[in-house]
């Protein structure tokens, strides 16, 4: 057990986990870039009053780091997502809308770590602001529907709800008190199940009747057209409920991956602030819980600009997309190292240490990565660590490739060993390395 330990939750990346997250990032980030989305930042840090209110009583009482600064006696908090920033970050910039932005990033949550569940983790998210229109939505299921589909993960299904359906049905043709309870409960409901739900359920007070009525309705799922003709031809005269499911059926009506979408009346996402279409992608192996999820979110930015100005928008949870991606095989952590060629010095004097150096340049110019040693090892250390490294191709240099102003390539791969002149060994090395058993 090491001395220092990294707190619960947290983890330590090696370069193989790292070039794997940072391939999976950098597709996620060309998709959005490809729909025109810009990218933003925001700082890890929030004060706490700026982040208070925002997402219901058991995330900011549970999940959200906050700590006193001893200095200051201020009050900040670990940001919990990038929504929330967004919407303070538009308070201090005016921006043209709509406003199509990307975050890729660290957000921190208090959560009990399990397998794609962590206290730091990264979110990719994606957002418009300033249209209140049904083809905003469908633009952002669109877009982390290709994202999802470009990293691998192919076999993914979209559940689909809105919020003014449950409303209407929860709060006003039920008439639940404090229906946000009710929400929280059905959150979980991945996790405990039906009986699980209806037990914490019958504990906030509600009769065996309306328990029974809020897992009648939750129960209600499958393909758009027929669900929402069902909710519709029962509850069609609510006025909140019709605008939910008027919203829903134009939303499909631009929505590209529409075979892989159900309605789920489970479907309620835990934060507060979502106010219309609501939606979550899920794998069915492994079961790892919900990689993206989402909503419309039009009371948000008010708060902070006093300017009413509807949003939507959505996040890939990095964490899980990789873990299933490893568990499904479509991730292979093959490569250690981003360098291709080693180049290996064959003698430590310093006339063929800076003819392997001036080789390393060549290879770097042109856009090789490439590895010089440094540790004055002998020949067979150097060796051993570019296969540790799984490096497979290795430039040999020693007083005769320096004397004749050559290099000796060794293709690992397919054991071929070949001399060139110095003038030809990029052409040879891009030659090797169009091998697919090597890159």
């Amino acid at each position: 057990m090491p001395k220092y330990s990294i707190p619960k939750g947290f983890r330590d990346f090696p370069p193989e986990i790292m070039i794997l997250r940072k391939k999976v990032l950098g597709i996620v980030e060309e998709t959005f870039k490809k729909h025109g989305y810009d990218p933003i930042e925001t700082p890890a840090l929030e004060y706490w009053e700026t982040l208070k209110g925002k997402y219901g009583e058991e995330a900011e009482n549970k999940l959200l780091y906050r700590f006193k600064d001893p200095w200051s006696n201020r009050w900040y908090a670990l940001r919990y997502d990038l929504t929330v920033p967004l919407a303070r970050f538009l308070s201090h910039h005016a921006i043209p809308l709509p406003f199509r932005r990307y975050h890729i990033s660290r957000v921190w949550r208090h959560e009990n770590p399990q397998r794609g569940r962590y206290r730091e983790f990264w979110q990719c998210d994606v957002d418009i602001v300033g249209s209140p229109y049904p083809e905003a939505d469908a633009e952002i299921v669109n877009v982390l529907s290709e994202a999802i589909e470009n990293i691998g993960l192919k076999n993914f299904k979209i559940k689909l709800n809105d919020r003014r359906i449950l409303a209407g049905i929860f709060e006003e043709t039920l008439s639940l008190r404090n229906a946000i309870l009710a929400y929280r409960v059905i959150d979980k409901l991945d996790r405990i199940g039906f009986e699980g739900v209806r037990k914490e359920l019958s504990k906030t007070g509600y009769s065996n009747k309306v328990v029974e009525k809020i897992i009648e309705t939750i129960s209600i799922s499958g393909s758009p057209e027929k669900v929402l003709d069902e909710i519709e031809e029962m509850y069609g005269k609510n006025e909140r409920v019709n605008e939910g499911i008027v919203h829903l059926k134009e939303m499909l009506d631009f929505l590209k991956y529409k075979d892989k979408t159900s309605i789920e009346l489970s479907l309620v996402r835990g934060l507060d602030y979502y106010t219309g279409p609501i939606f979550e992608y899920v794998v069915e192996k492994p079961k790892i819980g919900s990689i993206a999820g989402g909503g419309r979110y039009d009371n948000l930015i008010e708060i902070y600009t006093g300017k009413h100005i509807p949003s939507t928008g959505g996040s890939i949870g990095v964490e899980r997309v990789i873990d299933a991606g490893l568990e499904l095989g479509i991730f292979k952590l093959l490569e250690k190292t981003y360098a291709k060629v080693y180049v290996l010095s064959l003698k430590h004097d310093k006339k063929t240490y800076l003819y392997a150096l001036s080789v390393a340049s060549m290879l770097r110019e042109n856009g090789i990565p490439t590895h010089v040693d440094v540790m004055r090892r002998s020949e067979q250390a150097q060796r051993r660590y570019a296969l540790k490294k799984g490096i497979n191709i290795i430039v040999y240099v020693g007083p005769k490739e320096v004397s004749e102003n050559k290099v000796t390539i060794y293709d690992r791969m397919r054991n071929l060993r070949k001399v060139v002149a110095l003038e030809y060994m990029i052409d040879t090395i891009k030659e090797f390395l169009k091998n697919k058993d090597i890159t």
